[in-house]
């Protein structure tokens, strides 16, 4: 049994909490904190050996959750071209020229994910892909992960041409003449290519697991929900639990599809039986996921009014595109409700999360009370009369707070779209968390940084990394920093149900798993623009210390 005694350092407990100035901790445990754990560690020291952790001035917090992510995704995409980095388009033909070149065996090129805004509008052609690769399909996701970059190959093998009409909830993007220019938009038209092409091997698979997990335990996250999982998916983190080699926990949250809906839902009952039998305390499958709408980039997210710029003809009168429609989500979540999961809905637009709340209040009603705990992801555009809703229906606003900033994404595609005045309206993180609903945090990486403390820096300040604009865009939005902190960790650890586990963890009381995050300095007492820069010492999942920054930590583990 191996017990440690923390101190020497700020132990934070949550929001609102007295801090602690010492902490114990015994098979994983927590036992004790301050005078208690002081004398249950002298005592113990008489017949077992006790691990003192010295936190050197630093801060011990619970370990952070990410309510939102896609850790397969983001495993991945080093199998891949780097393209990432890429600041232009010519850089991103010489990755994927170069990638080739080094993998002759690879036969579909499939990289992740480069940046929409280099090109106006978002609109990349297969020509440029050509030079770098003309025998072999190529594929590179956008990091929104809503829109791909194909080379003439992929359309070929994929049946794409001038008369392929559009698909179902997507867009061909098209030459003057109809042919098809390379970029895709949504599911129904990135899933032509992607049914194409070659499953990934289970031993890639394996190695994105491993690899993400280790990228969230560097970074003091302890939990993640996966929110995009399709059953090939089910089946690798089966593999993957079954062998050991899942780093932090998962929740899955299975992907419900507007067009296959009635096949999926006895796959999804399934997928949870397996998952619950496997027994593997790195392992849940108790969510489903409904994409409500797109994204605002690409005008195919779904807004109560019409775009401002009116590039592309999406929805009613340029209102973007609704995923399920008519009252077929309310029927969908009434379903998977009924059957006991926990309901995860991206909505980025203010029609798509209207269209998401009148959905659960509707399964609430239909299905009777219980503990639910319903999640709304994103909510970048919510209507001045559906804020308080969230807190009325019980519903947790998982919201990504990297992005509340004016960023080249946000001036250069977002805000054009939106026009100025609904802009401002975007990401209203404060305005929720006073509503008295439970905001939790996520990143939604790899579409963008999955480190909490990058996310933390622009909640508390609204501002870019450079530190633009002074005071912070849409300041009266800027999150106090305790807010913040338990956004990113006792608020994902709610939606993740963690109360009810058998050891709870997320918080720092007796009794609860020692999930726990170690940081060199205390956040609160640091300025906005260097809480990215503060060094995560120590993640602890169960009281094991992982992928620590300081030499004593990397010779206890």
């Amino acid at each position: 049994m191996t017990t440690l005694h923390f101190s020497g350092g700020t132990i934070w407990r949550g929001a609102g909490a007295p801090t602690a100035r010492s902490l114990l901790v015994q098979a994983g445990v927590i036992v004790a904190f301050d005078d208690e754990a002081d004398a249950t560690a002298d005592a113990a020291r008489e017949t077992e050996h006790v691990e003192s952790v010295d936190l050197e001035g630093g801060f011990l917090m619970p370990s952070f959750g990410d309510g939102h992510a896609h850790p397969l995704f983001g495993g991945l995409e080093a199998e891949g071209p780097a393209v990432r980095d890429c600041a232009t388009v010519d850089e991103i033909v010489t990755a994927v020229a170069e990638f080739a070149a080094a993998n002759p065996e690879v036969e579909w090129i499939i990289g992740a994910s480069y940046d929409p805004s280099l090109v106006e509008e978002g609109l990349f052609d297969a020509h440029w892909l050509d030079a770098a690769v003309a025998d072999r399909p190529v594929v590179l996701r956008a990091y929104d992960y809503h829109t791909v970059w194909v080379n003439s190959r992929a359309l070929e093998l994929a049946g794409i041409d001038a008369q392929t009409p559009e698909p179902e909830l997507g867009q061909i993007m098209r030459r003057a003449d109809g042919s098809p220019l390379g970029t895709l938009r949504e599911w129904g038209a990135v899933d032509l290519v992607l049914d194409a092409a070659s499953v990934r091997p289970a031993e890639e698979r394996m190695r994105a697991l491993r690899r993400a997990g280790e990228y969230y335990l560097e970074r003091g996250v302890t939990w993640v929900q996966d929110a995009w999982v399709e059953p090939g998916d089910v089946d690798s983190y089966l593999d993957a639990a079954e062998r050991g080699i899942l780093p932090v926990r998962f929740n899955l949250a299975l992907y419900a599809d507007p067009r296959h809906f009635a096949a999926q839902l006895p796959v999804m009952r399934e997928s949870r039986r397996r998952v619950d039998a496997l027994g593997s305390p790195m392992l849940t499958a108790n969510t489903v996921k409904f994409f409500a709408d797109g994204v605002i980039e690409s005008e195919t997210g779904a807004l109560l009014e019409p775009y401002c710029t009116g590039l592309h003809d999406h929805g009613e009168r340029g209102r973007g595109m609704t995923v399920w429609e008519g009252d077929s989500l309310r029927d969908a979540v009434l379903a998977v409700d009924a059957a006991g999961f926990q309901v995860h809905i991206h909505a980025i637009g203010d029609a798509a999360v209207r269209q998401a709340l009148d959905a659960v209040e509707r399964a609430i009603d239909a299905n009777g009370p219980r503990d639910r705990r319903p999640v709304i992801a994103h909510a970048q555009l919510v209507d001045e009369v559906d804020l308080g809703r969230f807190a009325g229906l019980g519903v947790v606003a998982c919201m990504q707070p990297l992005w509340a900033q004016l960023d080249p994404l946000m001036t250069v595609l977002t805000v054009p779209r939106l026009g100025r005045e609904r802009a401002d309206r975007q990401y209203r993180l404060r305005t929720i968390d006073a509503s008295g609903a439970v905001l939790s945090f996520g990143s939604d990486w790899p579409v963008s940084s999955g480190a909490p403390l990058d996310g933390l820096a622009v909640a508390v300040s609204r501002r870019t990394s450079a530190g633009d604009p002074e005071g912070g865009w849409t300041p009266e939005e800027i999150l106090p920093v305790e807010r913040a902190l338990a956004a990113y960790s006792t608020a994902v650890a709610h939606q993740a149900f963690a109360d009810e586990a058998s050891t709870p963890w997320g918080r720092i009381e007796p009794g609860a798993s020692a999930d726990l995050v170690h940081l060199a300095r205390d956040p609160r007492d640091v300025p906005a623009g260097e809480l990215a820069g503060i060094a995560v010492l120590a993640t602890y999942l169960a009281g094991t210390p992982h992928l620590a920054g300081s030499p004593r930590y990397r010779a206890a583990t």
